[in-house]
């Protein structure tokens, strides 16, 4: 199942038979001021907003129904995967799981903070990444990257510039080195130091081991190059992960999930499939694709895309495991989110986030900021910051 996402971000525009299909009128009624309400008449928008309620959950009850009766039987023979299928997970496993690895701190999660300071005269980022264990340990790690447009000095003034007005202009809003920082450095970092600097047993991460960033590594073979070297590692030697998405963008799958009970998990196929449709997609430069893809057909069929549910109450979430752990690693991360069951999320991301956000947090950062750009005697320094 591939993510209906193009590989570069983009999506296609919504067609007038899409936009009837899914809002049930033509686009010109909407935009039919004829059709608009006015003023606020709470009666009516109470009452439309429960039957639309009540008609969709009534739609999601059958869908999920059919899920549960012709799909979940019908895992292994569609995906020809032994391990297909859906579980309940044990209670003495999850008990043990508490007693033996998290409590005692066999298992710790990495998480990460990026902010951003930009200005005309600087360009600054820092990356935090955060370790967190129930055992104690713990352990913080930043980089800060300096972006300069006029970093040289040059005899030529106007030389100098020139060359700045192109390099800003070619920047423009978009700007490509933030981003590369902020998002693909960002993701190299928090497998890396998951991997070399936590010495649990078990690790939980954030998200797909194998993202587009660490897939695609923004076209830099340096750092395509550093993360398929850290992923080879973590899949092919360490092995015991479970990597948890913490969005609920992933409607396909997550539909899918939403048919589990409380307790349960699924394991669905590998992730070949999904991570060769982005690589195939996705516009190299030169030979780069061809090591993504060689990575891919080598190492990603020994990790599985499963979904768990903790609670009735929580939404249902996609986690990431190897081949040989994927039951305990699923109970593992089941039972650090039951800690939580409104949220169904397991609790050492949430603390890793807490802690990267204490220390690395974007108000303490700009506040930094602010006071170095005062000490130097600006005061017009401010474009944004994220």
């Amino acid at each position: 199942m591939q993510n209906g996402t193009p590989p570069d971000g983009g999506r296609r525009f919504v067609g007038d038979a899409d936009y009837r299909a899914i809002l049930g009128e033509d686009l010109s009624t909407t935009l039919d001021l004829r059709t608009w309400e006015k003023g606020w008449e709470i009666e009516r928008l109470i009452s439309r907003i429960r039957s639309q309620v009540a008609s969709a959950e009534t739609s999601e009850a059958r869908i999920r129904a059919a899920i549960r009766q012709e799909i979940f039987p019908d895992l292994k023979r569609q995906t020809r995967i032994p391990e297909a299928g859906v579980y309940e997970a044990s209670p003495e496993r999850l008990k043990t799981v508490f007693e033996s690895l998290l409590f005692p701190g066999r298992v710790e999660a990495v998480n990460s903070i990026a902010a951003s300071h930009d200005s005309l005269a600087l360009g600054i980022t820092q990356i935090g990444v955060s370790i967190v264990g129930y055992g104690g340990r713990s352990g913080t790690f930043s980089q800060r990257l300096f972006r300069k447009d006029v970093a040289a000095r040059n005899p030529d003034t106007l030389k100098v510039v020139q060359d700045c007005l192109e390099r800003r202009h070619e920047r423009g809003p978009r700007d490509n080195v933030s981003m590369l920082m902020r998002r693909y450095i960002r993701a190299y970092a928090e497998r890396a130091i998951l991997l070399d600097r936590s010495e649990a047993e078990w690790r939980i991460g954030p998200g797909n081991p194998c993202s587009r960033e660490m897939l695609s590594g923004a076209n830099y073979k340096p750092l395509l190059k550093a993360s398929i070297d850290v992923l080879k590692r973590l899949i092919r030697e360490h092995q015991k992960f479970v990597f948890v998405s913490k969005e609920l963008d992933e409607e396909g799958y997550l539909t899918l999930g939403d048919a589990l009970k409380a307790g349960e998990y699924a394991i669905l196929h590998t992730l070949e499939e999904d991570s060769s449709y982005f690589v195939r997609r996705w516009h190299y430069d030169h030979q780069m694709g061809d090591e993504a893809l060689a990575f891919v057909m080598d190492y990603c069929p020994e990790v599985f895309i499963g979904l768990f549910r903790a609670s009735e109450q929580s939404p249902p979430r996609l986690f990431y495991a190897h081949r040989k752990h994927v039951h305990i690693a699923a109970h593992v991360a089941l039972a650090d989110s039951i800690l939580r069951p409104d949220r169904g999320f397991p609790m050492l991301l949430d603390v890793a986030d807490a802690s990267c956000r204490g220390v690395f947090g974007s108000e303490s950062f700009l506040g930094l900021v602010n006071d170095a750009y005062t000490r130097a005697g600006s005061h017009h320094h401010y474009f944004g910051g994220r």
